[in-house]
């Protein structure tokens, strides 16, 4: 029988624990050699490993290198853009690198096939994640945060589960989506339904486990995009997950972590004796008198330290000619607001059999996700927290706070059925949160299903001839639960019980030929197919609150006035050539045509090409001595792309939609529901936009520096805006129509190095900067002054919104009073400048100052490697973005009528005393240009310390448990001049976020 060796479990616990030893337990010696290219030029920072175990070493300025390893290992040796090499060890080892020219050439995944990366010829980003400096990620949109220049991700909040929002080179719409195409393995993914919000605040990135993730590309010129067509006006993310190896046996991958996370910063409201302090100060002992003796901190109440896991296995291999991956995770996230959590169960499977010698390549995709949320409302926990009275205890046990179940709560006399039931909540008053997230329960349940189904045969005989045919869905079904205690805040004595059901499903079939041919020095590659796609999506939601005295239904939901469903469909004629002569001059042309149903006859369909170009200088004769510079391109292109996605399936014709219940028609003693007509407008059409591009692509000393710069323009018309129509013009009060015109232009930079590689130390810097500019050119319907309003509203007035579209500006812009200052530099409540000069203050004053969209944004990401130790860090910066304080706004009424309003007392902050305003004298100043704030920001989002060591157990020859441990640090800091909880505020108004929190985690990386 065949022994383990020695030693093994002391050093899986020196491992868990972290005291790192050494591999000196098995029988080891140095290995010495040289890694050349085939020129015989060293090569530098060719990483050399011990296959099976992780970590290495790297090749010095000689190509130089040393490693122990144990008598019959197989040594690999590997480079970019080089073939790997495995051989067995031995001393003094000559090995030589040849040039991989599938790694050069043919490794960039685009629409519809790929492209060899040589010939690239539109601005494509590829990424790889690093496993080492990914910081931790809970979906798939954090491993983009600030690693691809002109991408900017903007995550939701801190509550678990939470999407993000990704814009590549700014929005190019108003009102339709400004949302990327999202591709994973060939299907496109629906990710969009604005009728069910269900849908539409779902994280559509959840269904993929990160750890399935082999590579990004993002393609972002319309060069690139436009054979996407109506779907790719905002770039298109295309993900591919990892596969199996022909030939290969099971490997086996596990990848555990724990996290804790908490707060990194609060809101500072006054505690109670400041509270108290201030009452008397404002009120006089009168308003003191009717406060209470506590001192309540009430965010402590509602936060918490949140202990979050996750867990993934992997299983890859390949069966003669059918390679195979299995995985399934498991994710277990807590909010650092109490009760709130994410659960997600995560399975994949891909199966990549071939035939006939390769001709005829299937590739199976399969993946499913389970996902249970417990959601909270942060405008009900957090802003509870910050207005709830801090003299004031979270329960009492006094009579009359019976009936709100035992907690504190302004009271009010009550008007129920029961008449034993005297008191209920005060509605003008705060709510206890406390109260709110016992009292409450909202879960959500979710199950998604896609599969994907390729084949690619490539005709005997004639192997130039390639025919491609896939099948693919989606299959989404979603329910929420809602259930208030009849003592809670919301529906006191009532309560209720309500369920909210939707579901969705697509299905996409496509097929292509592709022709690819070299003819002397000319290459050809011709593209052409067809494609089809359909969505469904449907739901409903029932409801009630129960009288507990008489046993009736409270405002019912019924299911036949709540049902919806619809359902919209895209057909497809598409095309690409590539030309390239002498290897160096590069052609693509692309031509999409779609028709769409969400448009009227004579708007269907839409016709979207590209064209683009590409030089690669670095061929040429006179650049041939220059063996240092490997790669100087140019890339020029030009296209169009489209958008359809504008949140209405049939707003094109005329439809019939059934009355409520509060709606009904009487004849006699009978109730009828009514049908009556909704809006509609025939001459809808498609956004086009129209993209020009031109970029350098650079390398230096055997790839060790690379580069690229980018410059744009693009400009989108017919822009879909929803507007106020005029009176008895239609069947509503806003509708959408195609409105104006809006433009985007910029620059875009990215350099990766590795500034010093030596034997046992490597430092690697990726860096990308963008620079946006976004203005509106034209609006449609309005003289010079114009606008529409946009964003969302502001906690202070009635539905109040300080942001709108108008010509000349950014999309968005805040749309404020422009505030005096007295002569020591402080704002003076209600004045105003009088912008147009004629004595009155009113909206005519109001002008467009600032937008929340960055004009600059940056990434840094930093790893250093030595030895089999490695730490990493990863910075962002967003320079430019302005946000509205809605807190400050909303706490700046600092007087009697603004401390006590309604028999309640509202909480305010020691920056809203020091701002001296009252908020009495009817001049509206939370419209004031003093609220928006320079909210730009460096961050360093994560740092991470790693040590990968090499296999811990020998058996049968075999390598068992080689992996690497670690530990991150998840926003250690922010610098940043912004007041507010958080600089990072998607849409501009800073209005009770869910904080994103300050995360430590540790985790385990095996291989076995």
């Amino acid at each position: 029988m065949k022994q383990v060796k020695m030693k093994t479990s002391i050093r899986i616990l020196a491992i868990l624990f972290g005291l790192f030893l050494s591999v000196g337990a098995f029988a080891q010696s140095t290995i010495t050699g040289q890694v050349t290219d085939a020129s015989g030029e060293p090569i530098i920072g060719a990483t050399v490993r011990i296959v099976g175990q992780d970590g290495g070493v790297i090749t010095d300025i000689d190509g130089n290198f040393s490693i122990k390893a144990e008598p019959g290992s197989m040594l690999s040796v590997s480079y970019i853009g080089y073939k790997t090499v495995e051989k067995p060890v031995a001393q003094n080892m000559k090995i030589t690198l040849q040039d991989d020219a599938q790694l050069l050439e043919d490794v960039v995944v685009i629409g519809y096939g790929t492209v060899k990366k040589g010939d690239l010829t539109g601005s494509v980003s590829a990424m790889k994640p690093d496993e080492m400096s990914k910081g931790i990620t809970n979906n798939a949109a954090d491993m983009l945060v600030g690693k691809v220049a002109g991408v900017d991700v903007i995550t939701s909040g801190g509550a678990p589960g939470s999407g993000s929002q990704i814009r590549i080179r700014g929005g190019s719409s108003l009102n339709a989506s400004n949302d990327p195409l999202i591709v994973i393995d060939g299907l496109t993914i629906d990710n969009y339904n604005k009728k069910d919000p269900g849908y539409y605040d779902r994280n559509v990135l959840a269904m993929i486990n990160p750890n399935d993730i082999e590579t990004f590309n993002i393609l972002k010129d319309a060069s690139a995009t436009a054979i996407y067509g109506s779907r790719a006006s905002n770039g298109v993310i295309i993900i591919t997950t990892k596969k199996g190896k022909k030939g290969s046996g099971p490997k086996f991958s596990y990848n555990g972590d724990v996290t804790v996370s908490t707060t990194q910063k609060r809101y500072e409201v006054l505690s109670g004796d400041e509270y108290r302090a201030l009452i008397g100060k404002v009120i006089g002992e009168n308003g003191v008198s009717l406060l209470g003796n506590a001192n309540t901190d009430w965010q402590d109440e509602i936060y918490r330290t949140a202990v979050s896991t996750s867990h993934n296995l992997s299983m890859t291999g390949g069966l003669k000619n059918m390679p195979y991956r299995v995985s399934i995770g498991y994710q277990s996230d807590q909010g650092i607001i109490k009760n709130s959590f994410m659960n997600r169960f995560n399975a994949s499977v891909n199966l990549a059999p071939s035939f006939f010698d390769s001709h005829l390549n299937f590739n199976i995709t399969a993946k499913y996700m389970a996902e249970k949320d417990r959601y909270v409302d942060s405008g009900a926990a957090i802003g509870g927290a910050l207005s709830m009275d801090p003299t004031r205890p979270v329960m009492d046990d006094s009579e009359p706070y019976k009936f709100l179940g035992g907690y504190w709560q302004n009271i009010v006399s009550a008007n129920f059925s029961d008449p034993s039931w005297a008191y209920t909540k005060n509605p003008n008053a705060p709510q206890n949160p406390v109260a709110y997230l016992n009292q409450n329960e909202r879960y959500a349940h979710s199950d998604d299903f896609t599969a994907n189904f390729e084949v690619d045969y490539k005709i005997h005989g004639f192997e130039d001839l390639h025919l491609h045919a896939s099948y693919g869905g989606q299959y989404t079904a979603y329910r929420e639960s809602n259930m208030n205690s009849p003592y809670g805040y919301s529906n006191n004595y009532y309560g209720w019980n309500g369920r909210t059901y939707g579901w969705k499903y697509s299905i996409t079939a496509n097929a292509y030929a592709q022709y690819t041919h070299t003819f002397g020095a000319h290459y050809i590659d011709v593209m052409a197919g067809a494609e089809e796609s359909h969505y469904h999506r449907s739901g409903y939601n029932i409801g009630q609150g129960t009288d507990p005295y008489t046993g009736e239904a409270n405002n019912p939901a019924l299911r036949n006035e709540t049902e919806w469903a619809t359902h919209n469909s895209l057909v497809s004629y598409f095309g690409r050539i590539n030309y390239t002569l002498l290897d160096r001059y590069m052609l693509t042309a692309t031509i999409r045509a779609d028709g769409s149903s969400r448009f009227a006859d004579g708007h269907k369909w839409g016709y979207f090409p590209s064209v683009a170009l590409a030089w690669k200088i670095n061929d040429e004769k006179f650049m041939k001595n220059l063996t240092w510079w490997n790669e100087f391109k140019l890339r020029l292109g030009w296209g169009q792309t489209g958008q359809q996605d504008i949140g209405y399936d049939f707003l094109y014709t005329p439809l019939y939609v059934t009355s409520n219940s509060y709606a009904q028609y009487p004849f006699g003693d009978t109730y009828y529901y009514t049908m009556r007509p909704d809006k509609y407008n025939p001459d809808l059409t498609w956004e086009t936009t129209t993209t020009w591009n031109a970029g350098l692509d650079f390398a230096f000393l055997n790839n060790r520096i690379t580069a690229n710069i980018d410059a744009y323009y693009r400009e989108t018309t017919d822009l879909i805006q929803e507007v106020t129509l005029p009176t008895l013009m239609n069947f509503g009060q806003r509708m959408a129509q195609n409105i104006g015109s809006l433009e985007n232009y910029g620059v875009e930079f990215t350099i990766g190095a590795k500034p010093i590689v030596t034997k046992d130390f490597v430092w690697d810097v990726q860096y990308n900067v963008a620079w946006n500019h976004n203005e509106i050119t034209e609006l449609i319907g309005g003289d010079d002054d114009y606008y529409v309003e946009s964003g969302s509203t502001i906690s202070r007035g009635n539905s109040t919104h300080v942001q709108a579209h108008t010509v000349g500006q950014p999309a968005n812009s805040f749309w404020v009073y422009q505030q005096v200052y007295d002569e020591n530099g402080k704002p003076l409540e209600g004045v105003y400048v009088d912008r147009d000069g004629n004595g009155i203050i009113n909206n005519d004053d109001r002008y467009f100052y600032k937008s929340p969209a960055a004009d600059v944004f940056m990434g840094l990401t930093m790893k250093f490697t030595y030895k089999n130790w490695d730490l990493s860090t990863a910075f962002r910066a967003s320079l430019g973005n302005y946000v509205y304080y809605d807190f400050l706004s909303n706490k700046a009424a600092v007087s009697a009528s603004g401390l006590y309003s309604n028999s309640a007392f509202t909480n305010t902050t020691q920056a809203a005393v020091d701002l001296g305003f009252s908020g009495t004298n009817g001049t509206e100043y939370y419209l004031s240009d003093y609220f928006v704030r320079n909210a730009s920001f460096l961050k360093c989002t994560n740092i991470t310390l790693g040590y990968s060591f090499p296999a811990l157990l020998k058996y049968a020859g075999q390598d068992y448990f080689s992996g690497r441990i670690f530990a991150t640090v998840q926003n250690p800091f922010i610098i940043t001049k912004y007041k507010g909880l958080d600089p990072e505020v998607a849409g501009g108004i800073d209005r009770n976020p869910y904080p994103r929190p300050f995360s430590v985690q540790i985790g385990l990386n095996l291989n076995f």
